[in-house]
């Protein structure tokens, strides 16, 4: 690892001043878009002090004042995935769409669900999608497919990208005129609100990841531009998530360390979200607020759970897979953080993996060890956790205290130890750069851009392939306006200090 003082360098230190974060405010909020460049208060260790956090005062005209909380119900525990065929029975169930993969379809996470229907007599469909993270075409053929059957009910047993993909099925189907880009994220898309109730929808997850048993977000490449984006919706949720503990027991080590990753950017970008009450603007109509709605205190308990449990649970799962308390444990803090990053959302590390996966396979052509049959692939938690060390030190000044925590957890200690409450406001970012990415190098994790065959020059395109990203970009904080030079000379830099650690 390098040296903090290298860290401190002049083009290193990247994090906005509180000047420059303060003039960026003032900036968003005569301005007609939905910018943000705010500092969190205070860190909160109890609740209290969580509340007073959240409760300073805002002009009601233009910020938000109110969050919601919305999740899956929830079932954990050995052996759940046997009780689908009731679930359907009891929610009437006349016919139902069963998503899963070519890889899954051949494993007993499928095997038991559909035994289980059968042993209720619920009729149903299997499509096995192709193995990989989804595109528009394959969004398009499952849409398809799932509009030429009348479903009642929708069955997904997967990774993330089997249920993100039958949750946009399941969207289609009830709106069979609309368009793939007319629920896409803005600017991306037209980003329409989802005004109609959805068909019910039962998540089995077979990765400890992307939590999306618990979430309305649903992820895609869009392959014509090279970058990923998706749809976040509360709509979209599923009504239950079957958290199976038998699930993961067939997962590749370099699958576990992947979606362990996306656990925990999950956890420590939800956790420094600028504050619900620091997003813009406040909607005309509560179906207008977005499912992502900044750091709150109800996310945050769930957050920083998922976090704790990441750090202490996913080296032993990359050490030892068969460690089935360790699997257990990371299935729970997957949909942990799923409902902590469900409700606050996450910012910059995810919002620059979108182009560094979706670049890949124009540029580096990078095929990441262990991912069997998937091509040029730079697995999505991989892709997270790249820039993960260079995010954090410059979000930092916007938080000292909550980075603090975020620095505890990865020490093993307390925010009062003397090791953590000693260091200046001024060096927690150096800090947790160096010690995120030690974390990360013990996984085995590229050691950055420049190891998955990124170059400087391929700076600007990243760049680019993250401005439009701005249902994420908006939570960051001390980013401001990402349509001006602040906002793409902060993410160039940043990804400069992700070449290599």
């Amino acid at each position: 690892m390098e040296s903090h003082a290298r860290l401190q360098s002049p083009f290193t230190t990247m994090a906005a001043s509180r000047g420059t974060i303060s003039r960026l405010i003032n900036a968003s909020q005569h301005s007609c878009c939905p910018c943000h460049g705010a500092h969190h208060a205070a860190a909160h260790p109890a609740v209290p002090s969580l509340l007073r956090r959240f409760a300073s005062p805002v002009n009601l005209s233009q910020k938000e004042y109110a969050f919601e909380v919305a999740a899956s119900n929830l079932r954990f525990g050995t052996g759940v995935t046997r009780e689908v065929g009731y679930d359907l029975v009891n929610m009437k169930a006349r016919k139902v769409a069963v998503f899963t993969d070519e890889n899954i379809e051949k494993l007993s996470p499928l095997q038991v669900a559909v035994e289980s229907l059968e042993s209720q007599s619920v009729p149903y469909e299997v499509l096995s999608l192709t193995a990989g993270e989804p595109t528009e075409e394959s969004w398009a053929e499952a849409i398809k497919w799932s509009r030429e059957h009348d479903f009642s009910h929708f069955l997904a047993v997967g990774g993330g990208s089997v249920i993100d993909t039958a949750k946009a099925a399941n969207l289609f189907t009830v709106y069979k005129d609309a368009d793939l880009f007319d629920f896409v994220n803005a600017p991306v898309g037209k980003g329409l609100p989802i005004k109609e109730t959805l068909r019910p929808l039962i998540a089995v997850p077979t990765t400890a990841g992307t939590g999306s048993e618990t979430t309305g977000a649903a992820i895609l490449d869009i392959t014509s531009r090279s970058f990923k984006t998706g749809i976040a919706n509360r709509a979209l949720k599923p009504v239950l998530g079957v958290v199976d503990t038998r699930n993961t027991e067939t997962c590749p080590t370099a699958v576990h360390i992947s979606a362990g990753l996306d656990v925990l950017f999950h956890s420590l970008e939800s956790y420094t979200a600028i504050p619900y009450t620091e997003r813009t603007p406040r909607p005309a109509n509560p179906i207008l607020r977005p499912a992502y709605q900044g750091s709150n205190p109800i996310a945050d308990v769930f957050s920083m759970w998922a976090l704790r449990t990441t750090v202490k649970y996913l080296p032993r799962v990359a050490k030892n897979p068969d460690d089935e308390e360790a699997r257990s444990q990371m299935l729970l803090a997957a949909s942990f953080a799923g409902i902590g990053f469900g409700n606050a959302g996450v910012h910059l590390c995810h919002g620059m993996s979108y182009p560094i996966s979706g670049l890949n396979k124009k540029g580096p052509k990078y095929k990441h060890p262990g991912y069997v049959n998937a091509g040029y692939i730079i697995p999505h938690g991989i892709s997270v956790a790249i820039t993960g060390p260079a995010v954090f030190q410059f979000t930092a000044p916007s938080s000292p205290e909550r980075h603090r925590e975020i620095l505890a957890v990865f020490k093993h200690t307390t925010v009062s130890d003397p090791t953590i409450t000693r260091i200046p406001d001024s060096e927690v970012g150096a800090y947790v750069y160096e010690t995120i990415a030690q974390f990360l190098d013990g996984l085995g994790v590229p050691r950055g851009l420049k190891q998955l065959g990124y170059t400087a020059g391929d700076i600007d395109a990243l760049v680019e392939g993250t401005l439009p990203q701005r249902r994420v970009l908006d939570l960051a904080p001390g980013i401001g306006d990402m349509v001006g030079e602040d906002g793409r000379l902060h993410l160039s830099r940043m990804l400069h200090n992700s070449l290599e650690y």
